[in-house]
């Protein structure tokens, strides 16, 4: 009996250390994760989103800056939802095609970081449209600040100066609220030119990084 006994606490002193190994390995991992810069993001669709907010901005009616606020905002969002395909066609297209699992897994720990941004920006948009159209002026300012804390989520596994990226939209974003009395957020380029030059900054700090690593 005392045999039996030995054996099973041996059993379960292996499992204890194996399970302990197991947790040490997973940490390494993403310890290493977090060290390696991110290569799904690529200049050239992120510099395509950018011009397609600038057209946006040239294109969008009037009518929807000052009597039709909530126009405006049906407007945007469908832009951003275009601009976000283009931003993120290739990292769709090498996750189903391309990559292996280990690289599907930090496709999936990266794109985690910036949704929760992107979810609080939907849903301040919808509640200001259900409240009241007047607050409709200070959406612009939100949306840059929503999309400055994604990519300062993100930020671990992006390169060094995504940094500079995320403050832009931060300072851009309380620029827009210190004016949302005034009605200026309601321009086109408020967005447009945001989210136009805030993306070709985004792909020119991608284009340098990428020529950094090569040479």
């Amino acid at each position: 009996m005392a045999h039996v006994d030995s054996e099973r606490f041996t059993v379960q002193s292996m499992s204890v250390h194996v399970s302990r190994a197991l947790e040490q390995i997973a940490e390494i991992h993403q310890q290493l994760a977090k060290g390696e810069v991110y290569r799904g993001y690529r200049p050239l669709p992120m510099a395509c989103s950018g011009v397609a907010g600038l057209l946006a901005a040239a294109l969008q009616p009037r009518a929807f800056g000052w009597h039709d606020p909530i126009g405006f905002v049906l407007y945007w969002t469908g832009v951003a939802a275009i601009s976000a395909l283009i931003a993120s066609s290739e990292i769709a297209y090498n996750f189903l095609a391309r990559e292996s699992s280990t690289e599907r897994r930090r496709t999936r720990r990266v794109i985690a970081q910036f949704l929760p941004a992107l979810a609080a920006g939907a849903i301040v948009s919808a509640a200001f449209v259900r409240l009241s159209p007047a607050l409709i002026a200070a959406l612009p300012g939100l949306w840059s600040l929503f999309f400055g804390l994604g990519i300062f989520a993100s930020r671990p596994y992006l390169p060094r100066a995504s940094g500079w990226v995320a403050l832009f939209y931060f300072a851009a974003g309380i620029v827009l609220l210190w004016l949302s009395p005034t009605g200026v957020p309601r321009s086109p380029w408020s967005v447009g030119g945001t989210f136009g030059a805030g993306q070709l900054l985004a792909a020119l700090v991608l284009y340098w990084n990428r020529e950094r690593d090569e040479a």
